[in-house]
């Protein structure tokens, strides 16, 4: 984490959570999980109360709130409450905590001349690639990619770095339930034929965060194995 704490939040129980933030303060940095639920605006409030005023800064968020819907299904009979569901979680919710959170990076900035903030959305590849069978998650994913656009523009002029990392395929808690169908994708042709890791998606992000990619706010990381690249 090199030199920065980590406030990790979620919608799971804290106690779920212990061996994870056990694991990461080995590294020597102080790490803390808030349970927290960012597609509710009191939830969001509360969140950025507390970092406040128990770290009082703040200088990389990190938009990774992301669920799939409960049950996959075609966009003929996909429910309005799956659609708000997702909605609220994959975009609503990361939207509105970055309007809260700019607003504390514009008062950093200008508090202090040499302060930069940034501000990473974890997009996907579906916000270009339609998948009928979860239309809800295609486009709150096209969203988070809007986000990132306008995030990018409005925070300019105060030096905060907006970008999208943009994965594919990745073994995840989400993927799980289907695994078979992912393998065959990447059986059929990915150019790094394996799974995508948590891992390779946070070491992208730390490249951002650490300023290595700068006269590029606003870009898209694509994280896919070469899945979405053009052939013949």
């Amino acid at each position: 984490m090199e030199g920065h704490s980590l406030i990790i939040t979620g919608r799971r129980p804290t106690e779920d959570r212990v061996a994870v933030v056990e694991r990461l303060r080995k590294y020597g940095s102080r790490v803390e999980y808030i349970q927290s639920d960012v597609s509710k605006a009191i939830a969001r409030q509360e969140l950025i109360a507390n970092v406040q005023k128990n770290m009082g800064r703040l200088d990389i968020l990190v938009n990774n709130a992301g669920i799939a819907p409960t049950t996959r299904a075609d966009i003929l009979e996909a429910t309005e409450q799956s659609f708000d569901e997702v909605i609220a979680a994959n975009l609503k919710g990361p939207y509105f905590l970055t309007q809260t959170v700019a607003q504390w990076m514009i008062d950093q900035r200008q508090a202090d001349a040499d302060y930069c903030g940034y501000i990473v959305f974890i997009g996907s590849i579906s916000a270009t690639v339609a998948s009928i069978d979860r239309g809800e998650y295609c486009i709150s994913k096209a969203g988070i990619a809007m986000a990132t656009n306008l995030w990018a523009i409005r925070l300019a002029e105060f030096r905060i770095q907006v970008y999208e990392v943009r994965p594919g395929i990745i073994s995840t808690d989400m993927t799980a339930a289907v695994r078979e169908k992912y393998d065959a994708i990447i059986d059929a042709g990915l150019l790094d034929r394996r799974w995508g890791k948590p891992e390779d998606i946070g070491k992208a992000v730390a490249m951002l965060v650490r300023g290595e990619l700068p006269y590029a706010s606003g870009a898209v990381l694509v994280l896919d194995g070469g899945l979405t690249m053009q052939r013949l």
